[in-house]
C-alpha cells in the first residue's frame, strides 16, 4: 500500500488511528501495540502477501538472537559468535533476494560458466528492515538495548510509517516512547503537527517529484538506447532527476515522520536540506541521515574510522561508500555511484586536513566562498546521480558525454523540453534552496529527533515558523488538496526499488 493512494489516505490511515486510540484508552497499551503490529503486517501484505511470512520469520529469528545477546552477561567469544551468526543470517537473506542474480550474471561473464540466473522479485523494504534489525543486534550485544516482549519487538520492525523505506531506526530512540502512557492518548496537537508534515511530504511526492518525471524518463531512455544526448537535454535530464529523487525521498521521509507523529511517536530526522550542503561531508550529514548514521556507526567506525593513519582512514571511507552503493542496488552503476561519493569524501577530508594546517583563514568563509562551495557540491552530486539513475554504465557514459558538451549544445536536443523545463527547474531550485524544511518550519514543536544534534538552522523569517492557527491550517489544506487532486497518477516511491 502506498502513502500516496486513496486507499491509504481515506481508508487505512483513519481506521488505524481510530482503533489505535480506542484500544489505547484501555490503559496498558498492549492491545494498541498488538493492533499496530497486525495493521502494519496488513499494510505490508497489501502489495504482495507472499512475503509476509518472510518478514515474520525474519522478526522471530532476530528477536530470539537479540534475547540471547541481551541475556549474555559477558561479551566473550560466545556472544560474539551469536552476534556474527545473526548478522550473517540477515545479510544472507538480503544477499539472496537482492544480489543472487547480479552475482550469477557476473560470474558467468567472468568465468564463461552457465550458472542459472534466478528471477527473484525483491521484497519491499527488505534493505530497510534488514539494516534496522542488524543495528538492533549490535546494540543488544553492546548491552545498549533490552527487549524481552515479542510484540514490542515486532512493532519496532514493522511499524508501517518506516517499514518500507525508512528511516532506519534505533530501538532505544523509538520504543521507549511506547512505554509512556501519553503515546496511547489522543492528542490534537500531535495530530495537527503530523497532518502538516504529512501534507508537505505528500505535496513533495505527488506534485513536485512526479512532476519531474516527464523531463527525466525520455532522456535516460534515449541514453539507454545508445542515442547521442545534447548538452541541454543531458543537463536538463540530470537536474530533473536530481530534484525528482530529492522530492520523492524527502517527501517519503516527511510522510513517515508525520504519520508516526499522528500516533504520538517522534521519529529521527532523515533529511536536512541536503542540496544546501557546502561539502561532500556536509551532504552526507544531511542526505538520508539515518542511513549515513548506520554506515558510520556499524561499518566505518568498526573498520577503524578516523582513528587510523590518513591512508587507512581514506580506505575506510571508500569501503564504506562502496558498501553504501551496493546497498542501494545490485548493479555496477550503484558501485560507481558509491565509489564516486567515496572519492568526494576522501578529497574533502584531505582538503580539510591541508587547509586546517596551512590556511587558517579558510575556517572563516565569506558569503561568496560559501555559495561557491554549495554550488560545487551540488554539481558533484548531480554528476553522481547520473550513475544512480542510468540503467547501465553505457547509458551513464552517454549522459556524461552530453553533459560534458561532447555532443554540442543545440544538437541532439530532441528530449529537451525548453522553456517549460526551465520554469520547472527554477521552481525546484526555489523550493529547495529558498524555503525551510519541516524541521525548521516546526522547530518549536520538536517535529523529529535530531539525528545529528544541533545542526538544524532555524528559518530566518518568523512568519515561516508553523503555529497551530487558522492560517497555517489553510495552507496545509491547500497542500493536501493539490496533492489529492493529482493522486490519480499514482507512482511508487523511488527508494522502493532499493
Amino acid at each position: 500500500m502506498l502513502f500516496n493512494s486513496y486507499e491509504f489516505v481515506f481508508g487505512f490511515l483513519p481506521v488505524s488511528l481510530l482503533i489505535y486510540f480506542l484500544l489505547g484508552r484501555r490503559g496498558d497499551g498492549v492491545s494498541a501495540i498488538g493492533f499496530l503490529v497486525g495493521a502494519s503486517l496488513f499494510f505490508y501484505g497489501w502489495w504482495n502477501p507472499v512475503y509476509v511470512p518472510l518478514l515474520i520469520g525474519s522478526i522471530v529469528i532476530n528477536f530470539l538472537i537479540g534475547r540471547r545477546l541481551s541475556a549474555t552477561s559477558d561479551r566473550a567469544r560466545c556472544a560474539k559468535l551469536t552476534l556474527w551468526f545473526g548478522v550473517a543470517a540477515n545479510l544472507s537473506l538480503l544477499g539472496y533476494y537482492k544480489y543472487a542474480g547480479f552475482l550469477a550474471v557476473n560470474l558467468n561473464a567472468l568465468t564463461g560458466a552457465s550458472l542459472p540466473v534466478p528471477e527473484i522479485v525483491l521484497p519491499l523494504g527488505i534493505s530497510f528492515f534488514t539494516f534496522t534489525q542488524i543495528a538492533y543486534l549490535v546494540d543488544a550485544y553492546r548491552n545498549e538495548v533490552h527487549e524481552y516482549r515479542f510484540v514490542r519487538y515486532a512493532l519496532f520492525v514493522t511499524f508501517f510509517p518506516h517499514l518500507l523505506a525508512g528511516p532506519v531506526l534505533h530501538h532505544a530512540e523509538v520504543m521507549p516512547q511506547f512505554s509512556q502512557r501519553k503515546t496511547f492518548v489522543f492528542d490534537s496537537g500531535n495530530l495537527a503537527i503530523g497532518i502538516t508534515i504529512f501534507a508537505v511530504g505528500l505535496f513533495k511526492k505527488v506534485v513536485l517529484a512526479d512532476g519531474c518525471i516527464e523531463f527525466v524518463t525520455p532522456v535516460f531512455a534515449a541514453a539507454q538506447s545508445g542515442q547521442a544526448i545534447g548538452g541541454l537535454a543531458a543537463w536538463g535530464g540530470a537536474l530533473a532527476y536530481s530534484f525528482q529523487l530529492y522530492f520523492d525521498f524527502s517527501g517519503y521521509s516527511d510522510m513517515a515522520i508525520g504519520l508516526a507523529r499522528m500516533f504520538g511517536v517522534v521519529f529521527p530526522a532523515n533529511f536536512n536540506s541536503p542540496y544546501k550542503a557546502t561539502s561532500a561531508i556536509d551532504f552526507w550529514r544531511r542526505w538520508h541521515m539515518t542511513l549515513s548514521r548506520f554506515l558510520r556507526d556499524y561499518v566505518y567506525i568498526p573498520l577503524g574510522g578516523g582513528r587510523s593513519l590518513p591512508l587507512r582512514r581514506y580506505a575506510n571511507l571508500m569501503a564504506t561508500m562502496l558498501l553504501g552503493g551496493l546497498w542501494h542496488g545490485a548493479g555496477w552503476t550503484f558501485v560507481a555511484w558509491g565509489a564516486l561519493h567515496g572519492f568526494y569524501l576522501v578529497v574533502n577530508h584531505a582538503w580539510r586536513s591541508f587547509a586546517t594546517a596551512h590556511l587558517p583563514a579558510w575556517r572563516v568563509p565569506s558569503c561568496v566562498s560559501r555559495w561557491s562551495a554549495r554550488l560545487l557540491t551540488f554539481v558533484a552530486v548531480v554528476v553522481a546521480w547520473v550513475f544512480f539513475r542510468a540503467g547501465s554504465m553505457e547509458a551513464a557514459e552517454a549522459m556524461l558525454e552530453g553533459m560534458a558538451g561532447l555532443n554540442g549544445f543545440g544538437r541532439h536536443e530532441a528530449h529537451w523540453a525548453g522553456a517549460r523545463e526551465i520554469k520547472w527547474l527554477l521552481l525546484a531550485f526555489l523550493v529547495t534552496w529558498g524555503l525551510p524544511n519541516v524541521q525548521q518550519l516546526l522547530h518549536r514543536h520538536t517535529p523529529a529527533i535530531e539525528t545529528y544534534p544541533g545542526e538544524v538552522v532555524r528559518p530566518r523569517w518568523r512568519r515561516l515558523t508553523w503555529t497551530p492557527t487558522a492560517g497555517w491550517a489553510s495552507i496545509t489544506a491547500l497542500l493536501l488538496v493539490a496533492a489529492l487532486i493529482n493522486l490519480s497518477r499514482v507512482s511508487e516511491f523511488l527508494y522502493y526499488q532499493f
